[in-house]
């Protein structure tokens, strides 16, 4: 708590920052939180709420008034109002819709404007504030009605200035390092024409997905994206900071659909609710064990009269597990980070398949070896390194086909995946262990 006041009197609130406040809340225990929460400045308490883990959004919104929220929203840009909205709704309707009701006009227009795009459209991760000119503007008058913006805290985190033509159609992108040094007495259109450099537009529909997005800020190494209508029309901006939070919150979710588990779930501290949602996927997961359980079934008789069977079956289907989980992590993140193209799927089969076959060989080798000098049964090697090889291979086929099969189909690749892994390297593993067992050594 010491941490926190006196972080809060060492500055003007002006240079305060948020994540800094959100940093030291999270190191204090629940019974000071209540009373830190009111020391923070209603100016900053919005992007120290969007800061925090989710659980700590019930604590700001009672231990606040409404004018004091009032505040917090209009000092965010129009995409954290419209997520602290949203947040809001969840926690109570009707405080977010009084709240709503008590914006400025223009704050209620952009909001609303906001939430007419789905989660996957670019639309709605965008701020609707930016800098903009037209091309015939001159160069000085634009510099000095940013400076003024500027002053007036109208404008934050601006890397590049937008020009447009006058029915606000996006022609160029300049950032403001070029602009500092054209030529003051001239219009934007005389200096871009005259200039060397390029200032074309990359630019990015409302309409598009947001994965797309990101991929164009890591292909141009981009600060800040517009965002144009399907006519072409200048609405909006994306900027780096967003992209971070979005590429962090993708990465987080594909890890938790690799695990079963759901995302937002898990930011709730109702552990019953994070138990039911993890039930259900172990229900699926006791329900694949239980067919590999059938499998084994099927070859008791051969368990019984050779007791090793039992012994290395689990180190055969554990192999294979292992095996097709890595060729699994590897193909989801390469999909995740647009590294696979469409006519790429023959060929990371085929490295898949190649990879797996070594390492099959090699560890077939291995455990031909152990088995042969820990049990002293003739040809029970042989049988263990072809069970190995087959299921290294399944799990490699597996683990590349099935996540670039849901990719095709429009679903994330993370969803189900190590299910059907687990499930075809399980029964693979025990029915061809026990089979080949059968065969040879009975």
């Amino acid at each position: 708590m010491n941490k926190l006041e006196e972080y809060l009197i060492s500055k003007p609130t002006a240079e305060l920052h948020f994540a800094t406040i959100a940093k030291l809340l999270k190191e204090l225990d629940d019974d000071k939180l209540e009373k830190a929460i009111k020391l923070i400045p209603a100016e900053l308490l919005g992007d120290v709420a969007l800061e925090l883990p989710d659980r700590y959004f019930d604590d700001i919104i009672t231990n606040r008034t409404t004018d004091e929220l009032k505040i917090a929203i209009t000092a965010l840009e129009s995409d954290d109002q419209l997520d602290f909205i949203q947040m809001l709704e969840q926690f109570d309707k009707n405080i977010a819709n009084k709240l709503f009701d008590n914006l400025h006009k223009d704050d209620q227009k952009e909001i609303t404007k906001l939430k007419k795009y789905k989660e996957h459209e670019a639309g709605a991760y965008m701020q609707l504030e930016v800098f903009e000119a037209v091309m015939d503007e001159n160069t000085h008058d634009v510099i000095k009605r940013f400076a003024t913006l500027k002053n007036n805290n109208e404008l934050e985190h601006i890397q590049n200035l937008f020009i447009t033509n006058k029915q606000k159609k996006l022609m160029f992108t300049i950032g403001l390092d070029d602009l500092l040094v054209f030529d003051f007495k001239k219009s934007l259109k005389e200096n871009i024409e005259t200039n060397k450099n390029s200032f074309e537009a990359h630019y990015a529909k409302d309409s598009d997905n947001i994965k797309d997005v990101v991929h164009q800020f890591e292909q141009f190494d981009l600060p800040v994206i517009p965002i144009v209508d399907d006519k072409g029309l200048l609405i909006g901006r994306i900027t780096s900071d967003d992209v971070y939070d979005i590429i962090n919150s993708q990465a987080t979710k594909q890890l938790y659909n690799l695990s079963g588990i759901d995302d937002e779930a898990e930011e709730d501290d109702n552990t019953i609710k994070i138990a039911k949602t993890r039930a259900s996927w172990l229900g699926v997961n006791l329900f694949t064990a239980i067919i590999a359980s059938l499998v084994i079934g099927f070859f008791q008789d051969t368990i019984n009269s050779m007791v090793a069977l039992a012994v290395l079956m689990p180190i055969v289907a554990s192999m294979g597990g292992n095996a097709g989980t890595q060729t699994l992590t590897v193909v989801v993140r390469q999909l995740a980070l647009g590294d696979i193209g469409k006519n790429d799927a023959k060929r990371i089969i085929k490295k898949e398949l190649t990879i797996s076959l070594l390492n099959g060989i090699l560890f077939a080798f291995v455990i031909s070896i152990v088995a042969y000098l820990w049990f002293d049964i003739e040809l029970l090697g042989l049988v263990i390194a072809l069970s190995m090889i087959i299921n290294i291979l399944v799990a490699g086929f597996f683990g590349a086909v099935v996540p670039l099969l849901l990719d095709n189909f429009k679903i994330d690749p993370a969803i189900g995946s190590t299910v059907v892994l687990t499930t075809a390297t399980d029964i693979v593993g025990f029915f061809s262990f026990l089979a080949l067992a059968t065969w040879i050594l009975l």
